[in-house]
């Protein structure tokens, strides 16, 4: 029998080294989008103009946006250049992710994680720009026509930010649909053929999701449940040249 001793901290060690990797790869992120808010920091009142563009062509003529908090003109815009650096840098933090969770995985995970990381990205970024390049403009247009007489439409700016920031994560994930679809089945989680007998269920809920998450109005709600419903087809589409690989559970 082996008596040699044990060191307690053996077992501890791999999760010590885990801990330290993580922190690193954390602060590596960090940096990445200080360096670029830095970077971005001189244009922040363009910035914040560009993403104000779509309501500002709709405005009438002679009516502009307010700011009914003292310091509105100088956070608002701090807000939004500090999205566009996440959104800039956030191919060093896929990278510092990736870097930290592949080490885990088996080959054909990777194969798989690494493209749906990426398509998930994309796709989100193609939502984003869906609402603001469509929705957006097509939305204002049609509040400032139908603005009562005596109206005078002018939007503050910290609101005009939350809506923004709101439909850019409604419609961002949105289009996520043929990601979350693929993994369903490609997990043996659902089969093909229910996600296809799913149609009818999926065309109500496409229309109740975006009754709660955009404005009141029936354009908005139609541009985003249309979307939803052609992904879904998009994502059964994909489904048919995946082979499900069920997860399989250990039982000892």
């Amino acid at each position: 029998m082996d008596s040699t001793p044990t060191n307690p901290n053996d077992n501890e060690q791999p999760l010590v080294e885990h801990l330290i990797e993580l922190r690193s790869r954390l602060i590596r992120i960090i940096l990445g989008i200080v360096l670029v808010l830095l970077c971005l920091l001189p244009f922040s009142q363009k910035i914040y103009t560009l993403i104000a563009l779509p309501l500002l062509n709709a405005l009438p003529n002679g009516n502009t946006m307010i700011a009914t908090d003292v310091i509105s003109p100088f956070f608002v815009p701090l807000k939004v250049t500090l999205l566009a650096a996440f959104v800039i840098s956030l191919p060093n933090t896929l990278y510092h992710v990736w870097a930290f969770v592949a080490p885990a995985l088996y080959k054909h995970e990777k194969r798989m994680v690494m493209p749906l990381l990426i398509s998930s990205v994309l796709l989100f970024f193609i939502g984003m720009a869906f609402a603001y390049f469509l929705v957006f403009p097509t939305v204002f247009k049609f509040m400032s026509k139908v603005s009562p007489e005596g109206v005078n439409m002018a939007t503050d700016i910290d609101k005009y930010l939350s809506f923004v920031l709101g439909m850019f994560i409604a419609f961002g994930a949105a289009f996520e649909v043929p990601v979350a679809v693929l993994l369903f089945h490609r997990f043996g989680l659902i089969s093909l053929k229910t996600l296809q007998a799913a149609r009818p269920y999926v065309v109500i809920g496409a229309f109740v999701i975006a009754a709660i998450i955009t404005p009141p109005d029936i354009i908005s709600q139609i541009m985003l449940a249309v979307p939803l419903l052609l992904l879904y087809e998009v994502g059964l589409i994909i489904c048919r040249m995946v082979k499900p690989s069920p997860i399989e559970i250990d039982k000892t």
